[in-house]
């Protein structure tokens, strides 16, 4: 009965630390770009055109403060690159390993996490990341605005993982992120469905075959550079 409730005390009170350290968030707020935690989305002018589910990425800190990889040695702090944020995902912290020590690590990669490098807080993983991409050449093929969120997640190593990419940072905002509005919807969808229209008419339909077939080929490219071709995306 003793060792039952001398746990309790101990659960609640590491509960309780963790309650303390993870401070409430403000609430996401489209109209002022405050997006708390978030992985935040946007259509890319003429590539996104072409191929919709191509975009732009960032992530935010716990005040809501965008963070984006936009060019060579350039991450960009509360201006998103390339216009309003269109889709958005709000992470919860407590997927998150911050080891205080090498024994306090929460998740199963230890060893690894302490490798690649570790943070005390989520803030302090996305000011790490953005230092080390403040000196790296940004290229839309091998490494862009995905490869920047992917390290800050495994610094956070999110969800216990640590194989965050390109891929699958993609593929988490595509299928599981919010539109910010119907405008954002629109201002995705409709220059690809003009593109599409306007070739139609004008070419027929080899024009949309090409058209799928260059998305079939940029997909190819990322899922071969990812999980075929080891070190072939890695900034």
């Amino acid at each position: 009965m003793n060792i039952k409730a001398a746990y309790d005390i101990e659960h609640v009170s590491s509960t309780s630390k963790i309650d303390h350290e993870l401070w409430p968030l403000d609430e996401i707020n489209p109209k002022a770009a405050r997006f708390p935690c978030c992985l935040v989305w946007t259509p890319l002018p003429v590539v996104s055109w072409l191929a919709p589910f191509i975009g732009h990425v960032g992530i935010c800190r716990e005040d809501g403060v965008s963070l984006d990889f936009s060019g060579s040695n350039l991450v960009n702090v509360d201006e998103f690159a390339v216009g309003a944020v269109a889709r958005y995902l709000q992470l919860d912290r407590k997927q998150c390993c911050f080891p205080r020590n090498l024994s306090g690590h929460t998740c199963k990669q230890g060893y690894q996490h302490s490798e690649f490098g570790t943070a005390m807080t989520w803030d302090d993983a996305l000011q790490l990341s953005n230092r080390q991409f403040e000196h790296r050449t940004y290229n839309i093929f091998t490494c862009n605005s995905h490869s920047f969120v992917a390290n800050c997640l495994n610094r956070l190593c999110y969800g216990g993982s640590m194989s965050w990419n390109m891929t699958n940072v993609a593929a988490l905002i595509l299928f599981k992120g919010h539109w910010v509005n119907s405008t954002s919807i629109i201002r995705s969808f409709l220059p690809f469905t003009v593109v599409a229209c306007l070739g139609l008419l004008i070419v027929g339909w080899p024009f949309l075959i090409g058209l799928f077939s260059l998305s079939f080929l940029l997909l190819g490219w990322y899922l071969l550079g990812t999980y075929c071709v080891k070190g072939l995306l890695e900034c």
